[in-house]
């Protein structure tokens, strides 16, 4: 095909007209009309239907301008990767980690990376399913076990444990457990044994689920785990990393953790040298330190 036709029929495409695409491209309206012509008759097919309002993409047309979106986001990215090689840190950057994870340890972190670096795009994916990193379905990946995927750069940040956390105004409301047994007096806030989360925390709601709760609010991530324990509705089952961010909660039954849990940084190789991505792994380390640092002081009080 050719490649300036397909350029021209995707800025009119995404413009809708022939004259906003024509503005865009710096071309001339006719211009622009004699090169969607030429693609239609190359491909035998009509891409648009023409009406007073503008151009509507037909099936046809919606096909292929699925492939020139496609295209064109390949070409920025390989674009942006080009520029990598420059010491400035900008452009997109696709991070993917657990929805829990990312939302209550990474975004409210966030600030002081976009501090640094003002002109980083990154496009957070949360989900708990695990992307294809060499299928360049995302640049990194946070995770709370070591990737399997070969070709990667992978580092261990910290271990984490899921431990039972309530608000003192819960506690003081409605007493608060000294002993496993208590637990089922109380209504108990974790993540359904049905959906997708680490399997030492999944061991732990199971071994609490055993004790026939009293009552229970079930959550398919840990940020609505949370928000049920700051809105005092019950014991939730937490991340130890929650109490940085959230002084006030109190830990209950200390000797009730799941086992540790790895969390790890990981990246193609081929993105060794890319400078957006080495920034955003310094950033994480540097928070994982202050972190620990903070550990250890309280441990010392």
């Amino acid at each position: 095909m050719d490649w300036d036709k397909l350029r021209i029929f995707h800025a009119v495409a995404d413009a809708g007209s022939l004259t906003h695409a024509g503005d865009r491209l710096n071309l001339s309206q006719s211009a622009v009309s004699r090169q969607i012509r030429g693609l239609e008759e190359m491909l035998n097919t009509t891409l648009f239907h023409r009406h007073a309002r503008g151009l509507i993409l037909t099936e046809q047309g919606e096909l292929l301008f699925d492939a020139t979106s496609a295209m064109n986001r390949r070409l920025d990215t390989a674009s942006a990767r080009i520029r990598d090689s420059e010491e400035e840190v900008f452009g997109e950057l696709r991070v993917t980690t657990t929805t829990g994870f990312g939302t209550l340890w990474l975004v409210p972190r966030l600030p002081k990376l976009y501090e640094q670096y003002p002109d980083l795009k990154i496009d957070l994916m949360l989900e708990e399913r695990v992307l294809d990193l060499p299928m360049r379905e995302a640049d990194v990946a946070i995770r709370m076990k070591e990737p399997s995927q070969a070709d990667l750069i992978r580092k261990k940040l910290m271990m984490i444990r899921m431990c039972l956390f309530a608000t003192p105004d819960y506690l003081s409301e409605n007493g608060t457990p000294r002993k496993i047994e208590h637990i089922i007096d109380h209504r108990l806030i974790c993540q359904n044994t049905h959906s997708d989360q680490v399997g030492a925390g999944r061991n732990l709601v199971q071994h609490l689920m055993a004790y026939d709760m009293r009552s229970s609010l079930t959550v398919n991530n840990y940020f609505g785990v949370l928000q049920g324990v700051l809105n005092h509705l019950g014991i939730g089952v937490l991340p130890d990393y929650v109490t940085e961010d959230f002084p006030d909660l109190v830990q209950l039954l200390p000797d009730l953790e799941s086992a540790d849990v790895p969390v790890f940084l990981a990246y193609p190789e081929e993105l060794r040298h890319s400078q957006r991505v080495s920034a955003f792994k310094d950033f994480v380390q540097e928070e994982i330190i202050s972190y620990r640092k903070q550990l250890r002081q309280k441990d010392i009080a």
